[in-house]
């Protein structure tokens, strides 16, 4: 049976504690065989069997307290005729993964749809109605998404301002007196105490009840279900220091003597600046996505298509494969074709990272996403919504970044008991306070706990990791480096070696025939036209090498067959030809003695000899050369500069291998090795050198590159070979290899900073907030500078993984010239 696997948005998530109820959540209904929670990009990752369906993970989500985001959209359809074609259409669009339910209307001919976010969007809605028969579009043009972040950050500026507003004149009549005496005494005097406290009362109060009310409303449910999270920390805190002065206010008898006092400060100011904290966050949170909305800024919204004869102005949604699309002087690419006519330059470097324009004409593919330049252009549509590159390109980027990396394996577990563990250490603070603190112990006791409880909550232990991946990825998408799989990152920056294949790796791939040289007894023009011949039915760089140096003019080739990582056989006018390396050559029996130094000669000058045979017997030496990509030898100096040790695995002849490594500075070479030997090549360099990477672009490369530690595929190589990679490459030459180590290793850094600091600052200032530094004469932490720090070290950590939008490519473009 095929797992599922079903991406959504979800809300409710403000810390570690919250992303592991989720993951629990999830994790408990039946069928589901893995579940992660990202808390930076507030995702869910589900993949389950049967039973297991999405609205079953909806519900055990909404039930736990972190409901999935829900949409809906109203669709026009038409074709509908009666109740049949409603009850068929309402089928097709329930059938969709993510959508919730739907309701078709045969009178206005609409249906409305409620749907996951993240699942599904409201046009592949549609799409499910089409499919089925029924051709369904918007109802209107989906209007342009504002940042959910921006919204929520709009929101929570408004709340801090009304929660400051309201909570400075309690802070200044209470801490103001403890600042400036005479203060305290005119307010004795003129306002009485008393009514002093509850001026306090009635606007903190205010506060809790409403800018507030979320820590109380989601805190307290949690912590009665036995599932603690930071909003009951904070709801406890604060619950604690407000019940404690409304009792000093109202019912002071109830208190021992010398313990009354008031704390309405401390509860107002804890609630203004958790919630400043809150709003800080929800800013850098939007700016972690911010590659993501760049990406998908690039598409236009309406491209412009030939329909009957004429140019029409269209949606983008509405474009078929096969429409013919009209590119003006600077316009926007709308999808994925082939030019029909017209010549343009286009620049591609938002999907590449490429700066120079590449030039466009009859037969070259444009991508979606890309700008054209000073040309007109005509092409055929070819790839169309969800199959562009560049939706592909955002596919991968949010799957990464929604990806947990090994070292959060331990976060997850600390994060787990972490809430249970600090309400514990609170409760055991206060009762240390109560039995062996000076008078007033009961007010030393519960400013201890109410700090412990403030201090603790672990925003920043959650967000250390998935903000760094969310930048990160991003910033690599942005250098033209995808990391396919999020944990590559991580295994990326572990790797001692990076393995380069040759052909199209290092080189450029288009080799052309430098040398033929023909056996005694044989004629030039003879062999060479048969030799061209049986290469037509190859698709080895070497095949189209040796054509174009033939006549035009060549007969068919019968019986050809491929012999892999060897060379090849085949009949032509009835003569058999085989073509290939000296190995293949000796397994056939063909004596080459004759041509053998003379093929050692030309490898050594870094060519590539192939012999070719004739009726079995050796008939000529062809040397084939392949340009070295430009930056290839800057590539190979940088990572040595980084600390990587590189190597080369080739089918090539070994003298040609090792004169091409030495010429770029290689370290270790694999020569003349089949595909599966590229495997055996990497696990050998795995075992001696430690973690190996393999860059490789072509279907031969595919086994080497899922076998690698990581598969670094070359966006220009094969589908074959990106399918099997962990990272792929959009530009053809190897700064992205350098890019993509950066990348990983400023990420990884990055992490371990935000790591060090969030942990480090609970192990730090827990024990202070208890009362650590009283017991040798210091201070009492005030809770509210423990609210303080705490948003402090949440907003620490978002920044700090901001960083990583300015991380520079290793390589200048000059050191690839």
């Amino acid at each position: 049976m095929t797992a599922h696997v079903l991406d959504f948005q979800i809300a409710g998530l403000n810390c570690a504690g919250c992303v592991g109820r989720a993951e629990k959540a999830l994790a408990g209904v039946e069928g589901v065989s893995e579940a992660s929670v990202n808390l930076a990009s507030e995702t869910g990752h589900v993949v389950f069997d049967a039973p297991a369906e999405a609205e079953t993970l909806f519900r055990a989500l909404d039930k736990a307290g972190y409901p999935a985001r829900i949409a809906t959209t109203t669709l026009e359809i038409s074709e509908m005729s009666c109740a049949g074609c409603v009850r068929r259409a309402e089928t097709a669009l329930a059938a969709g993964q993510g959508v919730i339910d739907a309701s078709v209307n045969l009178a206005t001919e609409t249906a409305q749809v409620r749907y996951a976010e993240g699942v599904i969007t409201a046009s592949q809605v549609a799409a499910l109605s089409t499919r089925a028969g029924y051709p369904a579009r918007l109802q209107q043009a989906e209007a342009t998404v504002v940042d959910r972040k921006a919204d929520e950050a709009a929101a929570l500026k408004r709340k801090v301002v009304l929660a400051a507003a309201l909570a400075l004149p309690v802070f200044l009549v209470e801490m103001g007196g403890h600042l400036y005496p005479p203060l305290h005494h005119w307010i004795a005097a003129n306002v009485a105490t008393f009514t002093s406290h509850v001026i306090q009362f009635l606007l903190t109060a205010i506060l809790l009840a409403g800018p507030g009310r979320q820590f109380y409303t989601k805190g307290f449910p949690a912590l009665f279900k036995g599932a603690p999270d930071m909003n009951s920390l904070v709801a406890m805190g604060t619950s604690a220091a407000f019940l404690f002065s409304v009792v000093s206010t109202f019912a002071p008898d109830w208190l021992p003597a010398g313990t009354v006092n008031v704390y309405y400060e401390a509860a107002a100011v804890i609630v203004v600046l958790i919630l400043a904290g809150r709003w800080m966050e929800a800013r850098a949170k939007g700016r972690t996505g911010e590659a993501i909305r760049k990406l998908v800024g690039l598409q236009p919204r309406t491209a412009r298509v030939e329909r009957k004869g004429e140019d029409k102005e269209i949606a983008i949604d509405e474009i078929a494969v096969g429409d013919v699309v009209v590119v003006r002087p600077g316009e926007k690419i709308a999808v994925d074709g082939r030019v029909i006519d017209g010549r343009s330059y286009v620049d591609e470097a938002m999907i590449t990272g490429e700066p120079v324009p590449v030039e466009k004409i009859a037969g070259a593919m444009v991508v979606g996403g890309t700008v054209n330049g000073q040309g007109a252009l005509r092409f055929e549509a070819e790839a169309v919504g969800a199959e562009t590159m560049l939706a592909q390109i955002i596919s991968m980027v949010r799957e990464a970044q929604g990806a947990k990396l090994p070292i959060q394996g331990m976060v997850d577990k600390i994060t787990a008991v972490f809430v249970p563990a600090v309400i514990g250490f609170a409760v055991l603070t206060v009762v240390l306070w109560l039995v062996f603190g000076p008078s007033p112990a009961l007010g030393h006791a519960m400013v201890a706990g109410v700090a412990v409880l403030i201090i603790a909550c672990p925003c920043a232990m959650g967000l250390a990791t998935p903000t760094s991946i969310m930048v990160g990825t991003g910033r690599a998408a942005q250098l033209g480096v995808l990391f396919r799989r999020g944990d590559a990152l991580q295994r990326l920056r572990d790797c001692k070696v990076v393995a380069f294949d040759k052909t199209g790796t290092l080189t450029e791939g288009r080799p052309s025939l430098s040398d033929f040289l023909v056996a005694e007894g044989f004629e030039k023009a003879v062999v060479l036209r048969l030799v061209a011949a049986a290469e037509q039915g190859s698709e080895h760089p070497l095949a189209q090498a040796v054509i174009e140096t033939a006549e035009n003019d060549l007969p068919e080739a019968e019986h050809f067959e491929a012999v892999v990582g060897m060379g090849l056989r085949a009949t032509v006018e009835g003569r058999e030809v085989l073509v290939g390396a000296d190995r293949f050559m000796m397994a056939e029996g063909v004596d080459i003695s004759a041509l053998k130094g003379e093929a050692e000669r030309l490898a050594n000058l870094g060519k590539t000899p192939v012999f070719a045979a004739l009726d079995g017997r050796s008939a000529a030496l062809l040397a084939v050369s392949d340009k070295v990509k430009p930056a290839s030898r800057a590539a190979v100096d940088t990572l040595h500069q980084m600390g990587v040790k590189t190597a080369m695995i080739s089918g090539d002849n070994r003298a040609t291998a090792e004169a091409l490594a030495a010429q770029l500075g290689i370290d270790h070479v694999v020569a003349e090795v089949l595909p599966e030997g590229k495997v055996a090549a990497l696990k050998a360099m795995s075992d001696t050198m430690g973690a190996v990477a393999f860059v490789g672009d072509g279907i031969n490369d595919a086994p080497a590159l899922a076998a690698a530690d990581v598969g670094i595929a070359i966006g220009t190589g094969t589908d074959v070979a990106i399918e099997a990679a962990d990272v792929v490459l959009m530009s053809g030459d190897l700064r992205g290899v350098v890019n993509a180590v950066t990348v990983s290793q400023a990420v990884i850094r990055n992490i371990r900073q935000n790591l060090f600091w969030a942990f480090a600052y609970n192990v730090a200032l827990i024990p202070v907030a208890a009362g650590a530094l009283y017991l040798v004469g210091g201070p009492m932490l005030s809770p509210m500078l423990g609210a303080g720090a705490m948003a402090l070290s949440s907003v620490f950590v978002l920044t700090n993984a901001l960083r990583l939008r300015s991380v520079k490519a290793a390589m200048p473009e000059e050191a690839a010239a």
